[in-house]
């Protein structure tokens, strides 16, 4: 700013002159561009009042200016839009956890309507939907073409009533049809389980009003059935096929688990409307090891958190390439019971990168295999059983261990197994686990 007063304070003089002269250019141009945005109004006006008047069959003026309000923020970007009374009421709704419909989140790529992740335990899950499935047509209509929320509209319905999705997959040569019931969705937000015995699983599915609440709730209660945090060898945090959601609660968990330092900062079109959000004191887990899983249908909130866990160096992110959404919506109220969701800023972790249209890239690249449920049967039957020493007619007995001691060795040989058997159900999570497990071993936990 001292900068730029020197040189103006500099060029008085001959400022004079070229004010005198440039001003009058400046004050028209500004003219002329109040005059074309006037007269563009007047445009609008005009084939609005024909539309009412001449349109073949008589159009509903309240709708017609909410497809126009919407039409204006759609052109924008993916994420900006009108949202009709209802829209916004709902809106408030799935912030507290429980709404009707399929349990998909979308959004919309090239024109077409785009899965960008299932909800757990939702009729959408149960139907196979995947994260980048392409919806391509309701009840045998097609929605090419079509504004994303029209497309959405056109897929709620009454709790019970059966719906038909039109898919495309990638990997698939044809499109096929999905039925689905509507239900009530009551997203559970966090949900924990143990796995080998000492490592605290942590599924979270959404960011809404219960996940630091579900957080905080679902830790107590596995370190407390794990026998203490000492017992505990290290945190699995899993946000795949999670979309995202309150930026507060994104933060919350961020600073659950890292003791200083920034989380996430937002940019907006203004300098003074930039936001910085850092940790406060205090780990949750005191330091244990942790791993982050994501995929591609973790948007949002979702790679706030890993972001921020990844350029900290407090977790080991692994799985694949994220959604990559790195901007941030503001939800504006306005007249009529509607609301305005705008797009005010992009949101930087803690390194400076933006992640929009990036994705946060795991420190570790696992795929998800697709596996043959009839393959891994025909495998299992043509495997012949194991033999060892312990096997054979006559074995000589052990005699280094006593009964305890055995039993205690049993016991350990069956959680590295009950470990091995989760690769079957879900290789990622068994990957992120043996991580976990591996630096216990280095650091000599349990």
């Amino acid at each position: 700013m001292k900068k730029y007063v020197l040189a103006a304070l500099g060029g008085t003089v001959a400022g004079v002159l070229v004010t005198t002269q440039v001003a009058q250019p400046l004050i028209a141009q500004e003219q002329t561009k109040s005059a074309s945005v006037y007269e563009q109004l007047d445009l609008f006006g005009d084939i609005f009042e024909r539309i009412r008047s001449q349109y073949v069959e008589p159009v509903e003026t309240d709708k017609l200016i909410e497809a126009a309000i919407n039409g204006m923020l759609t052109s924008l970007d993916p994420h900006s839009s009108y949202l009709p009374p209802n829209d916004f009421d709902d809106m408030q709704v799935q912030t507290r956890g429980e709404f009707g419909g399929l349990g998909i989140e979308v959004t919309q790529e090239d024109g077409f309507v785009k899965v960008v992740s299932p909800m757990d335990d939702t009729p959408a899950d149960a139907a196979g939907i995947q994260s980048g499935d392409f919806i391509t047509a309701v009840d045998g209509e097609s929605l090419s073409g079509i504004p994303l929320d029209e497309a959405v509209e056109k897929m709620r319905g009454p709790v019970g009533s059966e719906i038909i999705i039109t898919v495309v997959r990638e990997g698939t040569a044809e499109p096929f049809d999905v039925s689905i019931i509507r239900d009530t969705i009551k997203l559970v937000a966090v949900r924990s389980r143990l796995v080998g015995g000492h490592t605290i699983v942590l599924r979270v599915t959404t960011f809404n009003d219960q996940t630091m609440p579900g957080v905080e709730e679902e830790l107590k209660a596995k370190i407390e059935e794990v026998g203490g945090m000492d017992n505990v060898n290290g945190i699995v945090l899993d946000l795949r096929n999670n979309p995202g959601g309150l930026l507060t609660q994104a933060i919350k968990v961020s600073d659950a688990f890292l003791e200083q330092g920034e989380i996430v900062s937002t940019r907006g079109r203004n300098p003074q409307d930039n936001e910085r959000y850092n940790a406060t004191a205090g780990d949750l887990i005191g330091g244990k090891p942790m791993v982050v899983l994501i995929n591609g249908g973790s948007a949002s909130a979702s790679e706030i958190v890993a972001g921020a866990l990844q350029d900290h160096q407090r977790a080991i992110v692994v799985g694949t390439k994220s959604f990559g959404k790195g901007s941030v919506q503001t939800v504006v109220p306005v007249r009529g019971d509607g609301a305005m969701r705008l797009t005010t800023a992009r949101y930087y972790t803690p390194s400076g990168r933006s992640i929009q249209a990036l994705g946060v890239a795991p420190d570790i690249i696992v795929q998800q295999p697709q596996v043959d449920p009839q393959a891994t049967d025909d495998e299992e039957e043509s495997i012949l059983p194991e033999r060892s020493e312990s096997s054979l007619r006559g074995v000589l007995s052990n005699d280094s261990m006593t009964d305890e001691e055995r039993e205690q060795l049993e016991a350990e040989r069956a959680l590295v197994e009950e470990t091995a058997k989760l690769r079957d159900e879900d290789y990622q999570l068994a990957y992120a686990v043996d991580i976990l497990k591996g630096l216990a071993v280095v650091n000599h936990r349990p």
